[in-house]
């Protein structure tokens, strides 16, 4: 996992055309503006799980297991490490 520090109007750029921008935050939260190309799917995390769980309720098919992996974080994604010395990573 990247971890980077961001004020309002700075953005971080992604290989694909993908583009974050820090639009506003505050204690409770940040606005984040995402630009990508309109062949990247982009949607929140707990809409994927609700999806994914009345999916399972429904009997999704494999055709729909497939779209909801594709859109999980991996498993090496999300355990490795940001550094024994809790450096960000560059």
């Amino acid at each position: 996992m990247l971890i980077l520090s961001r004020k309002t109007g700075e953005a971080i750029l992604i290989d694909g055309g993908i583009r974050i921008v820090v639009l506003a935050s505050d204690n409770g939260g940040v606005r984040l503006g995402i630009e990508a190309p309109t062949s990247v799917g982009i949607v929140r995390e707990e809409i994927v799980h609700r999806i994914a769980e009345e999916n399972v309720r429904a009997g999704a098919t494999s055709d729909d297991r497939q779209w909801l992996e594709s859109l999980q974080p991996r498993k090496a994604d999300t355990d490795e490490d940001s550094g024994e010395d809790g450096a960000e990573k560059a």
